[in-house]
């Protein structure tokens, strides 16, 4: 079955010009650093080849997500989840964990470093698929939702901890919108924002680097030479951009003004080289598309749990890569997260990738079908034709599941009938 499945143009042409943008500004912006420090060999090309090797891997990995059965994948979700927490507790242990610019998210492996929270998106939006779809009856009572709440909360606890602000706010407005699909009611889903921006408030009033942030982020004239330091070079990047750009290669930036300019800021240098017209404005357009696609493909699923499994990707990536956006030219808070597709960056690539692979896969099934019971399923097409009286009386009689068989073999049988009247009307014709 999954060998008949036909990879969707609208999710995967939108990924295949992104990374193509990050393959080209990665070599670009990059190759004043590699070429310039001894850890790198003299080698322009380093960092590009790593890149690379990590995209190489993360096809490897999408196609795995493709082909993968995401109904036998659902039945680990719980685990996986666990697994996940597991894995962030891990990175907070000194000797485990990989201190990168003050901040704990990654696990050293040999030559390479592993950051859990990529793995825990996946994991979250997999297990809240499940959940969800599991309680479709009972998602406002707040007993059959405890565990969700529990998961999650544990998920945010931890990331916060190292700390990665970027990767907590993703996080939140994933789950934020996973509860959306799964028709949470509104005014749950307010008291949750306000419960979870006023503890936001708290966190960030709580550490004074943090503060500081806010306050450059206000004003980072203030301090030109510190904090204001790397919004300002960015604006400065954006700028001298405009609208058509430099030109490839000319940026002026990457030599050493601008810090992580190949990876969380690596927007910049596109905005320098290739301007509004032919850089940001694209790449924007390019996230939107796949944000329309993935919301596309997650109301056309066959299922609740792939809906939502489809629905809770493209939020994860879609709203990573607008805060990316918004934090480089100054619209949000300065906070490290990569942009998807295009910053360098081996397990965030990775697991996006894969991500994808799953989007792709969930495209590639049939489409959504009227359920009527766990053994009886009727195309929309044909369940539009019926009567509104008709399409009641089906709905309300088997909307009790499994105990009714003997009315969904009733069901069946009249769908049975009906074609052949059908086909006797057309044959009279």
């Amino acid at each position: 079955m999954a060998a008949k499945k036909q990879i969707n143009t609208g999710i995967m042409l939108p990924v295949l010009l992104l990374l193509g943008y990050g393959v080209v500004m990665i070599f670009s912006a990059s190759m004043p650093t590699a070429a310039l420090s001894p850890a790198c060999n003299y080698d322009p090309y380093f960092f590009l080849k790593r890149h690379l090797l990590w995209m190489g891997a993360g096809f490897v990995a999408m196609m795995v997500g493709f082909r993968i059965d995401v109904m036998k994948l659902r039945k680990w979700s719980l685990l996986i989840a666990l697994l996940a927490i597991f894995m962030l507790a891990l990175v907070l242990i000194p000797s485990l964990g990989k201190e990168i610019l003050g901040a704990r998210r990654s696990i050293g492996i040999g030559p390479l470093t592993f950051q859990p929270v990529e793995f825990a998106k996946i994991a979250l939006i997999l297990y809240m698929a499940d959940a969800l779809a599991r309680r479709k009856e009972n998602v406002n009572d707040w007993k059959q939702m405890l565990s969700i709440l529990g998961i999650f909360g544990v998920m945010v606890v931890l990331v916060e901890k190292q700390p990665d602000l970027g990767s907590t706010i993703t996080l939140g407005g994933t789950f934020l919108g996973l509860m959306f699909m799964g028709g949470v009611n509104i005014w749950y889903l307010l008291l949750m924002v306000i419960g979870g921006g006023g503890m936001a408030v708290a966190r960030i009033m709580d550490e004074s680097y943090r503060i500081k942030r806010i306050l450059a982020f206000l004003n980072p004239w203030e301090d030109p030479a510190g904090i204001g330091y790397q919004i300002i070079q960015s604006f400065i990047a954006l700028g001298a951009g405009g609208i058509t750009g430099m030109g490839l290669g000319e940026s002026r930036q990457k030599y050493f003004y601008l810090p992580e300019k190949f990876t969380d800021f690596i927007f910049a240098i596109i905005g320098e080289e290739l301007g509004l017209y032919f850089g940001t404005i694209p790449i924007a357009i390019l996230f939107v598309l796949l944000l329309f696609f993935g919301i596309r493909t997650a109301v056309k699923s066959r299922n609740n749990f792939m809906c939502l499994l489809a629905g809770g990707i493209t939020f994860q990536i879609v709203i990573q890569a607008f805060i990316n956006m918004g934090v480089v030219s100054g619209l949000l808070p300065c906070t490290g997260i990569p942009l998807p597709f295009i910053s360098f960056g081996g397990s965030s690539l990775l697991f996006t990738l894969f991500s994808v692979g799953l989007l792709l896969n969930v495209a590639g099934e049939p489409k959504r079908k009227v359920p009527l019971g766990d053994s009886c399923e009727i195309p929309r097409s044909r369940f539009r034709n019926l009567s509104p009286e008709k399409r009641k009386e089906l709905l309300s009689r088997c909307r009790f599941s499994d105990k009714y068989e003997d009315e969904r073999d009733e069901i069946r049988e009249n769908f049975k009938k009906t074609d052949e009247v059908e086909t006797e009307e057309k044959s009279q014709d």
